[in-house]
């Protein structure tokens, strides 16, 4: 497989407009990309996607939108106005639900994203949740992938494990978003089902979610080039 250069955005995984400042200052230049997710855009509301805009910053807003279809379709609608690139939508959310973020997009620069199973799980969990006793996450994220796709959504946010799953049942052009990136050596903390940057550019994840490992590190800007340095190369003896 060839090996591609995932896109890596920063999850701005902060309490307020403050806290994104001094984030951004501690990672220094060249932050191109930011996910603006529910703790922070709570908190913050638009303008703080408008300020980044603003600044020249690409941003991923990540809402797991998840509600009937005319209320997801309205905020689609609000969230090409905030001019964002990417937005994301849950999956198990429906057809009729997807098919209705998709209808709100076209002719947009907006790409929406279909989320999977939340890293968070594990098998069990999922399980648990779904309420069947057999299950994999695999499965699951395949399927609500595929689900998308016939739906007319580009995108779906799936982890690295999964990657090949989703590939092989929504088709190459399908665009993968991995969350649960952890550079080597670090704690999972509340992921269950995380990768290496490497491995993500081995096996053709379009975009990458840095968080924790990044944002969360003594020097979070020494953590960056890091992982920069493997989206770009790959694993070892590419």
């Amino acid at each position: 497989m060839d090996v591609k250069t995932p896109v890596p955005i920063i999850a701005l995984d902060v309490p307020d407009a403050d806290g994104v400042l001094a984030l951004l200052e501690r990672l220094g230049r060249g932050v191109e990309f930011v996910k603006v997710g529910l703790q922070l855009f709570t908190a913050e509301g638009p303008a703080i996607v408008h300020a980044l805009r603003g600044s020249g910053i690409r941003v991923f807003l990540d809402l797991k939108l998840h509600d009937i279809p005319n209320t997801v379709a309205h905020a689609v609608k609000s969230a090409i106005e905030l001019d964002v690139e990417l937005l994301t939508v849950h999956a198990s959310g429906g057809a009729a639900m997807l098919r209705a973020a998709a209808d709100a997009a076209a002719g947009s620069p907006l790409k929406l994203l279909a989320v999977t199973v939340l890293t968070s799980l594990d098998d069990a969990g999922l399980a648990q949740a779904w309420g069947r006793g057999a299950v994999t996450a695999e499965d699951e994220v395949a399927r609500l992938a595929a689900l998308a796709k016939a739906c007319g959504i580009p995108g779906a946010v799936a982890s690295v494990r999964e990657l090949p799953a989703v590939r092989r049942a929504a088709g190459e052009e399908m665009l993968v978003l991995t969350p649960g990136i952890r550079l080597a050596g670090d704690a999972a903390g509340d992921q269950s089902r995380v990768a290496t940057p490497a491995e993500a550019a081995r096996l053709g994840a379009d975009y990458v979610v840095l968080g924790r490992s990044v944002t969360a590190a003594a020097d979070p800007a020494a953590a960056l080039a890091r992982a920069i340095a493997e989206l770009s190369s790959g694993p070892a003896g590419n």
